[in-house]
Order: structure tokens, then C-alpha cells, then sequence
């Protein structure tokens, strides 16, 4: 069996953005990579949005980008201005046909289906395939999505909805999303905050027909693509290895209050491809410990309070549009921080401190 001088486990987003930018900076030309992906083929099976907070690799995979977006309640709605840092949208398939397309262009990198095709004593092992087998009460960010498609121009393209909690929260948190990509098409999420119990992909279909059909008035329209997905929103080990680091979610690049974690993936891609030539001497990079103790909190209050969150997210987006996008993209400062938690009920946030 062939000996590597790297290894991703795992050629999802955290292991192909890893290689892409190795691969772009050269770090790969004198050095060999082995990609360890059972899947057979790059399909697209999911997007990733998240507010442009600095640049990053694939603004050419970018399907949509708004300047606007609005918060729902029962009631009360709120616009929101975002055009200085605007939310953008990943079509995976054209991140997949971007990556795979040069790193095939590289002799020096391989894709394996399993690990065991390869050896492994001597290498460095970067890991993206999370633990998430523990604690039968963790939350989780699980969503489902319809990308439709409408004969008539139903939807305005310059504005997109975050958050609709104007819907049924059976004791969980739960909102719609909406991202229209043109006047006729339109990417539609349910999304839950709860543990996974009794969850069927039948659920979610059901809700997606009827808040298209009952909150939207959309009753003719077609279905081109549906996603599925869960995002862990709990702490999981995360300790260095001498010859191993984790990546993606595993190595707690997901935010644990919102699930973002493409930008946070691309940050850290760009620290390990900095620090690669003496990445086992190499501190791991980290979001701030400011987030990771205000996020514990905060998904405390939501498990405990489920019926409150949609009013406590309408409330935050009284700061500053800025101030706000800033927290929830790891970017804030002690300023923009005090201002959020000014938002919170107090209370219920110092009874879980506490």
C-alpha cells in the first residue's frame, strides 16, 4: 500500500475546500495527498449561505446574493438591510465541478473510498468526519428544503426571508426560510431546533407543501431539487493529535447558535495552508471562547424555552444590521456583544449562567 504525505478523511465541504487551497498555493506540488470519500460521484445535494463577512474562494459558485431580508413573527414582520455584507448562497454542485476539476489536474492527489487502502503511520492526517454518536438529548439544526419553480413571477428576487416563526412549534423551535433565486424560483426550508427524535423525511415534506401552499398562496409549482441535512449543535472533542488535526465541524467550525460553518471552513483552510510546513508545532485554530460560552448559553434558554426564540431572534435584529451580522459571523466586537445580550431576557440568560 502507497504512503501519503497528507490525509483528508472526508471530501465534503471542510476536506475539499482543505485541498483546494493547498492545492492553489502550491503547498501540493512537491507533496502527495490522499482523499479518503466513499462517495462515487459529486452531485449537488445541499447549498450553503451565509453573510460575506470577507472574501473567499468561490464567489464564482455563488448562485444568489441579496442586499435585503426579512424576520417573521406571528404579526410583525421586520426588513432588514444587509447590502455592505450581503448573504449569499453556494450552489454545491458548482463548488464540487469547481474543486474536483483541479485537483484532478494534480498527479500529486488521490481519492480512495476507504482508509484502509492506504497507509497511514507516516502521514498527516487532517479529519472532517465529526463524532456526533454521543448524548441522546443533543440539538441539532435539521432542515428540509424544496427548490421550486412557479409558471408565474410570485416572488420578489431582491429580498430574502431568514426567519418565519409564524408556524407551528410543537414545544421546538421551528421557522421557515426562503431564499428566492429569480421571480419564479424559490429554495423553501423547514427548519427545526431539537434533538432527532421521530423525525421522517414524510414530516417534512408535508410541511413544506403546506406553508407553500397556505403561507405563501402558492398552489401550482413545480419541485427541481430537494435537500435534507442536520447540523450538531453541541461541543465535541476536539484535541490535537501528534500526526492529526480535525476540520469542518469536527474541529468546531460549526457556530454553534446558527449552524453557519462554510466561512468559518475557509478561514481555517487558509490557517492550516499558512502553518502546513510546521502544522505539527501549530496552535489549532479556534472560533473565539467568547462564542463558544455566549452560544452554550443561548442554546440552554432555547432548550428550555423553545416558545420564546422566535420573539428573542425578532428582538435581536433591533440592533444594528451590522452589529448583529457581526455576532453571528464570529466578528463582533465587546461593543457589538453588550448590545446583542442589551436584547436577551435577562433573566432566563443569568438563571442558565447561573
Amino acid at each position: 500500500m502507497k504512503e501519503f504525505d497528507y490525509i483528508i478523511i472526508g471530501g465534503g465541504c471542510a476536506g475539499l475546500s482543505l485541498a483546494y487551497e493547498l492545492n492553489i498555493h502550491q503547498k501540493l506540488k512537491n507533496k502527495t495527498l490522499a482523499i479518503i470519500e466513499p462517495r462515487d460521484n459529486y452531485i449537488k445535494d445541499k447549498t450553503w449561505s451565509f453573510w460575506k463577512i470577507f472574501s473567499h474562494n468561490f464567489e464564482d459558485c455563488i448562485k444568489k446574493s441579496w442586499n435585503n431580508f426579512t424576520i417573521n413573527i406571528p404579526n410583525h414582520t421586520k426588513y432588514v438591510e444587509c447590502k455592505n455584507t450581503p448573504y449569499q448562497t453556494i450552489d454545491s454542485g458548482l463548488f464540487y465541478d469547481k474543486i474536483i476539476n483541479s485537483l484532478n489536474q494534480n498527479n500529486n492527489i488521490f481519492f480512495f473510498k476507504d482508509i484502509s487502502e492506504i497507509k497511514t503511520n507516516n502521514s498527516f492526517i487532517f479529519n472532517s468526519v465529526a463524532d456526533v454518536t454521543s448524548g441522546e438529548d443533543n440539538l441539532w439544526q435539521h432542515f428540509s428544503g424544496f427548490e421550486i419553480e412557479t409558471n408565474k413571477e410570485l416572488f420578489d428576487e431582491e429580498i430574502f426571508n431568514l426567519m418565519d416563526f409564524d408556524c407551528d412549534q410543537k414545544n421546538s423551535v421551528h421557522f421557515f426560510y426562503t431564499l428566492p433565486y429569480s421571480k419564479k424560483k424559490a429554495l423553501v426550508e423547514t427548519t427545526w431546533i431539537s434533538d432527532l427524535k421521530n423525525i421522517s423525511i414524510q414530516d417534512y415534506d408535508d410541511q413544506l407543501n403546506h406553508y407553500i401552499g397556505n403561507n405563501l398562496k402558492i398552489k401550482d409549482y413545480k419541485i427541481n431539487f430537494k435537500e435534507v441535512g442536520a447540523i450538531p449543535l453541541f461541543n465535541m472533542k476536539n484535541k490535537k493529535k501528534n500526526n492529526q488535526i480535525n476540520i469542518g465541524t469536527a474541529g468546531g467550525m460549526t457556530r454553534l447558535s446558527t449552524g453557519y460553518t462554510f466561512l468559518n471552513i475557509q478561514e481555517h483552510s487558509k490557517y492550516i495552508r499558512k502553518n502546513l510546513d510546521n502544522i505539527q508545532n501549530t496552535n489549532l485554530f479556534k472560533l473565539k471562547k467568547k462564542y463558544q460560552i455566549l452560544d452554550n448559553i443561548f442554546l440552554k434558554v432555547l432548550k428550555n424555552n423553545p416558545q420564546n426564540m422566535g420573539q428573542i431572534f425578532f428582538n435581536m435584529f433591533s440592533c444594528p444590521p451590522e452589529t448583529v451580522i457581526n455576532f453571528l459571523s464570529n466578528k463582533s466586537s465587546v461593543f457589538e456583544d453588550l448590545l446583542i445580550i442589551s436584547k436577551m431576557p435577562k433573566l432566563k440568560f443569568l438563571k442558565q449562567l447561573f
